[in-house]
């Protein structure tokens, strides 16, 4: 079985592809399998160079393939200096925990929403070096809500996910169930197959 390591310690974002891979006889390990989490500046001008640098910093220490994704967030109506972009946790140079997360995004909807609901959109860039190879890959998702009112739950990891709602079920993004999910499923096969391809 190849190893792959994909540089995060995010545990649900490496669930959301360990299973389509494990399949295809790839095991994705995380940087806490490792127990190595470098201090890697981040200051490419888009998704993509981000992915790059992070996945170079790990490249240096592991001698396996290396998966990087970076994401970046552009919310509808909000003044180009307030736009997210790549900087979804940093905020005026600061590092938001979920709850500052929450509340900030939150503030954003009431003051340039349309009924305390903006449209927003992720973009996804992702990196893989594979035996001295550089391989990018980018991608964006459906386009949904960010409210003004956050839900009770929080998503540890997602916690945008307290103020975003589906645009099609209308509902938050902390109470789709797991039918829902069957029925709104995203096709990320694109993404299974841009890794295995950049492994062969």
């Amino acid at each position: 079985m190849k190893k792959i390591l994909f540089a995060t310690g995010n545990e649900a974002k490496v669930k959301r592809f360990y299973d389509s891979l494990a399949k295809k006889d790839i095991e994705m390990i995380s940087l806490k399998d490792i127990d190595i989490d470098l201090d890697v500046e981040e200051n490419g001008k888009d998704a993509i160079e981000n992915a790059l640098i992070k996945a170079r910093a790990y490249s240096n220490i592991v001698d396996f393939a290396i998966l990087a994704m970076d994401d970046t967030l552009y919310l509808e109506n909000v003044p180009e200096d307030l736009q997210p972009g790549m900087y979804v946790r940093r905020v005026n140079g600061k590092r938001l925990d979920d709850n500052e997360m929450i509340e900030h995004y939150s503030n954003l909807a009431k003051v340039y929403g349309n009924d305390g609901k903006l449209t927003a959109k992720w973009v996804y860039g992702m990196a893989l070096i594979f035996e001295g190879k550089e391989y990018t890959y980018t991608w964006n998702k459906e386009e949904f809500y960010i409210v003004d009112t956050p839900t009770n739950i929080i998503n540890p990891g997602y916690p945008l996910n307290s103020i975003s709602v589906h645009k099609k079920l209308n509902k938050y993004f902390t109470d789709i169930t797991d039918e829902d999910k069957i029925l709104i499923k995203e096709d990320e096969t694109h993404v299974i197959d841009f890794i295995i391809n950049s492994m062969k």
